[in-house]
């Protein structure tokens, strides 16, 4: 009986709904042995199928092939009950091949016909020797779930003209060949295709030399798909030519890298010969010697106290028995390295040239004439004794005075070293005392590291942002500078680390704060606090001229001639766009300036650029701050204030709302010492209405609202008392009180006016503001006695005992007419 009458039989008898041991009875039972046969065998018409998903399997191929146990076990048992052991290897287009769809676009309908040799199974896996046979194409698929079967035909090859065929046949064992010795892994595969299939093969050469690639699924498929035996050699060929110019990368970088670990490790070899000829001829000595002899080196320079000595000799001695290998010795090495390091006994000799100091001073600084003066007298102390030592010093000024540019003058005219590092946000206490040498990374705080860059004991450490210093569960930073920052304690200060005594008092420390509130009083009480207030405009214009625009253009590559701007613009800068206490905004604001300047002479090389008032707008945009209307009417007056960007004037309103019943209300985010301050100036001036002549009743039926305008802005402090209480006052009389008045101080309820904070920066914030009438404390007297001419030049001050003094100024009698006033 031949195939054909075979499969006939199988056409009439197979179904989608047949079991499975009836089909498999049906399966065609040609005369094939279960040897390697040849491709070209009788070839059964109807055959079980298996997806492969990492690439497709070619008829010149012999591989082994794995799959999983629980869904294709069926599978291989029916084929293995066949005489021709034949199964359909399709290649599946996605992750997972137990999960096939038939019919779907991933699974391909071209596949290759394989005889199944020595399955078995191990694992959960069947693993079986897959031999291709035959290209088939799915026509019709006889059963759609595991096992899958289905009915194929074989497509034929067309004829090819011959002396292509054999062109294309020697190119493509040329690549086998190339390919063979780039990787020699390929022999074996090539000799089991010569033991089947000579080299005049071209069809079963072609599918063979497609297999050798490591081409991609679907290239390998469409290899599969393309029967027209010239057609598919040529895109073999493509896929060999992609694999030799891949094999020959790989070659080149093996070689690359082999090249340098040869290179590396003859290296080795020799620097480990070089050392031992030379510590045979007494030349060199091993890395522990070298470190010990070193570290003797650097400590014979140095005069170390004794007890410093000791412990250098007795970790040299630990050093020199440790094997290199130990983690002891980095650990005994890197402590040494340290300790040798910070610069026993080593100082630097001071200049006490007062004259020079202050033309330093004069040099790096416009202004600050007090300031100066402090300075000059802490240096002339110095002088007298011979030393500046045990002294800590306290910059406090709004952001952008120049506390840190003054310290480093300081330094200057000392002649001492500088070093400075910010404490702003620190919150580990081994930040300022270091690590204990136990921890891996182990360093010394910042003060031992000060001292070994700057090479001498006696530099100037300057401590930035102190009042911004924090806390955590790693300890306390500001605590642990008290021992620092304490003459009577630094003289012997033990850092974790060297954990030896370590003399600190010949530092000059210098320290700068926004503010003291913040700073720990402990810590507060062991510094020389010096005051650096806001500029006026007078004073910014001068600033701008000697030192910012200077430095501007310099860091900008310009010459004068090139770009200048004129002094009127640079008040107008001052007065419309950087009104703050410091300079810092007015520097941003110039850079702007001549940021937009240069690319003008970029433009055009040969003009000079001039900036005046008028084009400012075009330079900066519209004026940030306008000129400012003072507020008028009644319920309205100025006070003064100070915050942490210096002074500023603060206005204040009060309004009666309606006067069905009594009330009073806030509003202006207010902290709670100012709603303190109103509730008592609302007290004070409800109970002395007759005594100012005013309404007894008026707020007994009046509803009162007190607003202190810029509600965004948190407003607090002890100083607005009496400004609230004359605003109270002006409604309840129903007059507006003199307009050009500014005034400051704290009210109590028996009308005492008390003492505030802050008399400078008020004083400048009220010239700032063009007034010129100041009501102050009278105790605070001294305060303004001390402020420099220049800033009291123009003013009329008048100081208040009580609040009745306040009154005679706003209501009764003109500004500058009582006799407690200073012109």
């Amino acid at each position: 009986m031949n195939d054909d009458h075979r499969n006939d039989d199988l056409d009439n008898t197979v179904s989608e709904h047949d079991d499975l041991d009836d089909i498999t009875e049906y399966i065609g039972k040609d005369e094939s042995s279960h040897s390697l046969a040849l491709a070209r065998q009788t070839m059964p018409r109807r055959m079980y199928i298996l997806p492969v998903n990492n690439r497709p399997f070619f008829p010149a191929q012999v591989q082994p092939v794995v799959v999983n146990q629980k869904p294709w076990h069926e599978t291989l048992k029916r084929v293995s009950e066949t005489d021709h052991h034949v199964l359909g290897l399709c290649y599946l287009d996605q992750a997972d091949p137990d999960n096939p769809v038939p019919d779907s676009k991933d699974l391909e309908v071209m596949g290759c016909a394989a005889r199944i040799h020595h399955a078995q199974s191990e694992s959960g896996k069947l693993q079986f020797i897959a031999q291709g046979l035959q290209r088939f194409r799915i026509v019709q698929w006889l059963r759609r779930r595991p096992p899958f079967l289905v009915e194929v035909e074989y497509p034929e090859e067309p004829e090819e003209p011959k002396e292509e065929l054999k062109a294309y046949t020697l190119a493509i064992i040329s690549a086998i060949k190339e390919l063979l010795r780039s990787n020699p892994l390929y022999g074996e595969e090539v000799k089991q295709y010569l033991s089947r299939f000579g080299p005049e093969d071209s069809s079963p050469l072609a599918d063979f030399g497609a297999s050798m690639t490591s081409a991609k699924g679907h290239e390998l498929q469409d290899v599969l798909d393309t029967v027209p035996l010239l057609r598919r050699m040529e895109k073999v060929l493509l896929l060999m030519r992609k694999e030799q110019e891949v094999a020959r990368l790989q070659a080149e970088i093996n070689e690359e890298v082999n090249d340098k670990v040869q290179k590396h490790q003859r290296e080795f070899f020799l620097r480990e010969q070089l050392k031992v000829i030379q510590r045979e001829l007494g030349i060199a000595k091993d890395d522990r010697t070298a470190d010990a002899e070193r570290f003797q080196e650097r400590m014979a320079e140095l005069s170390p106290p004794e007890h410093v000595q000791v412990r250098f000799q007795d970790e040299l001695q630990k050093l020199q028995v440790l094997e290199q290998g130990s983690p002891e010795y980095g650990v005994t090495r890197n402590y040494l390295d340290w300790l040798t390091q910070v610069p026993w006994g080593k100082t630097s000799e001071d200049h006490f040239d007062l004259s020079e100091a202050r033309r330093i001073l004069d040099r790096d600084h416009d202004s600050l004439h007090d300031v100066k003066d402090r300075i000059v007298e802490f240096l002339a102390e110095g002088s007298f004794k011979g030393e500046v030592s045990g002294s800590i010093l306290l910059l406090v000024g709004p952001p952008g005075v120049g506390k840190t540019s003054i310290g480093r003058s300081v330094a200057d005219a000392l002649g001492r070293e500088f070093y400075r590092f910010s404490v702003g946000g620190m919150r580990d206490e081994a930040e300022i005392k270091g690590h204990r040498r136990t921890y891996i990374g182990a360093m010394p705080g910042k003060f031992v590291q000060a001292l070994k860059d700057c090479s001498v004991s006696n530099p100037v450490i300057m401590l930035d942002e102190i009042d911004k210093i924090g806390t955590s569960y790693q300890g306390d930073p500001a605590s642990a500078l008290l021992e620092t920052l304490d003459p009577e304690q630094n003289r012997e200060f033990l850092d974790h680390y060297l954990d030896v005594r370590l003399d600190l008092s010949k530092i000059l420390f210098i320290c700068t704060a926004n503010q003291l509130d913040t700073i720990p009083r402990p810590l507060l009480d062991r510094m020389d606090t010096i005051r650096l207030s806001g500029y006026i405009a007078e004073e910014k214009l001068q600033i701008a001229k000697h030192h910012l625009i200077p430095r501007l253009l310099k860091r900008a590559g310009l010459k004068k001639k090139q770009l200048s701007i004129t002094d009127a613009a640079v008040k107008q800068i001052i007065e419309g766009y950087a009104r703050e206490a410091g300079v810092r905004n007015l520097e941003k604001q110039l850079h702007k300036i001549i940021r937009k300047g240069i690319v003008k002479l970029l433009e055009s090389p040969d003009q000079q650029v001039r900036v005046g008032v008028g084009d400012l707008a075009g330079y900066l945009g519209q004026p940030v701050f306008r000129k400012e209307r003072s507020m008028k009417g009644v319920g309205v007056v100025t006070g003064l204030a100070w915050t942490a960007m210096g002074g500023a004037s603060l206005s204040i309103e009060a309004s009666r709302i309606h006067s069905s019943q009594r009330g009073f209300k806030l509003t202006g985010q207010l902290g709670d010492v100012m709603k303190e301050s109103a509730e008592i100036a609302y007290s004070y001036i409800s109970s002395n209405l007759k005594r100012f002549k005013a309404d007894t009743a008026f707020f007994d039926k009046s509803f009162v609202h007190l607003h202190v305008p810029e509600g965004a802005t948190p407003k607090d402090g002890p100083s607005a008392g009496v400004t609230m209480a004359t605003a109270l006052l002006s409604i309840a009389r129903k007059q507006a009180p003199q307009q050009t008045v500014a005034m400051t101080g704290e009210l109590t309820l028996t009308g005492q006016v008390l003492p505030v904070g802050g008399i400078r920066e008020k004083v400048i914030a009220a010239r700032r503001q063009k007034i010129t009438t100041i009501i102050l404390p009278d105790a605070n007297r001294g305060d303004y006695e001390e402020l420099p001419d220049y800033l009291k030049e123009g003013l009329v001050v008048h100081f208040a005992k009580q609040y009745s003094d306040v009154y005679q100024v706003c209501f009764s009698d003109p500004p500058g007419s009582r006799n407690n006033s200073v012109h």
